[in-house]
């Protein structure tokens, strides 16, 4: 088996709770050689937790033997880090989303091309087994589909990684935070194409890109598999001073319609993600367990009737982690060439509709 020198970019919440234990779990496919991040405090952690060198930027840490990176840093950072390990003829994971803009996507690609290299976008829903399940038990086509209902509430990560060592500091500079947070501006408004006020600038980095993002990859994988094309933005608003974001797409000329809505409860602690799909004869859903509850398996359910007789089956496939399958999958696509599930077209694809939605706001709302 080939095991790959992989370096971790980032190394907050995503990373301390999953990447890294993960990629440290699955020590025949990677050999972790070291973990950036600004942050002394969460760096120290890091190595004194599993062993990995700490670096203060993501050059140091690129110059380094190295055949991938894992990139878990801020939204705005992702689309030069990517670029920068592709030049360094790396394979890059990042996490979600791949970049705000679909040209700055179309910017990887190229270079993606040039160097031959694996990218691949950390959409771990895909990797669900249930996820995967659903796609196989469809009841039913794009001739009777009618609805497709997202609903999330979400109180971010606080309740579902106390059980989970972590570290995370407040040593980061300011001049770095200040950076990063114009990169976030000027990069939103790129994406956009329209002057942003400021609830949009927050519904569109929060409560799309950075939540939403992920049910809408997950529809954009069943419409696939019924073959049900692109639909056309008709509503969207950003309520709740921005931790809102709801979209409504009409899809097969008016047959369907697809709604969606994604809203931080921050101070309850309950979570609750759910991906309905209604038919003519049928209805398939889908209810997601916080991301932190490792293997613990989505609930997929399937109602039909035989005329009075209504019956509701609840299916199962198995309790993988979806966190690790990714990394797998991941390994698999560079040793073995293996497709790779979740390209950058497929992020392109997210946030050209997630772009759609802001300017729908921006124009109507």
């Amino acid at each position: 088996m080939t095991k790959l020198r992989v370096g971790v970019i980032g190394a907050g919440t995503i990373s301390q709770v999953e990447h890294i234990p993960n990629l440290m779990a699955l020590n025949t496919l990677f050999e972790v050689k070291g973990v950036a991040d600004p942050s002394k405090t969460a760096r120290d952690f890091v190595t004194e937790t599993f062993g990995i060198p700490g670096f203060e930027s993501p050059g140091a840490l690129l110059d380094q033997p190295l055949d991938a990176v894992v990139i878990g840093s801020p939204d705005p950072l992702h689309h030069e880090q990517v670029l920068a390990a592709l030049e360094r003829g790396l394979h890059v994971f990042c996490e979600k989303p791949l970049c705000y803009s679909p040209q700055e996507i179309t910017e990887i690609i190229a270079a993606r091309d040039r160097s031959g290299k694996v990218v691949q976008v950390g959409y771990m829903k895909r990797f669900d087994p249930n996820y995967r399940l659903a796609l196989q038990s469809l009841p039913g086509t794009a001739k009777t589909l009618r609805y497709v209902s997202v609903e999330v509430n979400d109180p971010d990560s606080w309740p579902f990684i106390k059980h989970f060592r972590t570290r995370f500091g407040t040593d980061v500079p300011q001049e770095l935070i200040a950076a990063t947070a114009a990169k976030r501006k000027a990069q939103a408004e790129r994406a956009v194409g329209m002057p942003l006020t400021d609830l949009a600038f927050r519904g569109f980095t929060a409560a799309y890109s950075s939540s939403l993002v992920h049910d809408v990859n997950a529809v954009h994988g069943i419409l696939d598999a019924l073959g049900v094309p692109d639909g056309e933005v008709v509503g969207a608003q950003i309520f709740a001073n921005g931790s809102g974001g709801q979209g409504t797409v009409r899809l097969l000329d008016g047959q369907a319609l697809w709604t969606m809505t994604h809203l931080a409860v921050p101070s309850l602690a309950d979570y609750r993600e759910r991906i309905s799909l209604y038919f003519d004869d049928a209805i398939l859903e889908l209810e997601f367990p916080s991301p932190y509850l490792n293997h613990q398996p989505t609930r997929l359910t399937v109602k039909t009737s035989d005329g009075h007789k209504a019956s509701c089956n609840q299916l199962r496939a198995n309790y993988e982690e979806a966190f690790v399958e990714e990394l797998r999958a991941f390994h698999a696509a560079i040793v073995e060439g293996a497709p790779v599930v979740n390209r950058p077209e497929h992020a392109a694809r997210d946030m050209a509709l997630l772009v759609g939605l802001t300017r729908h706001f921006l124009k109507h709302g």
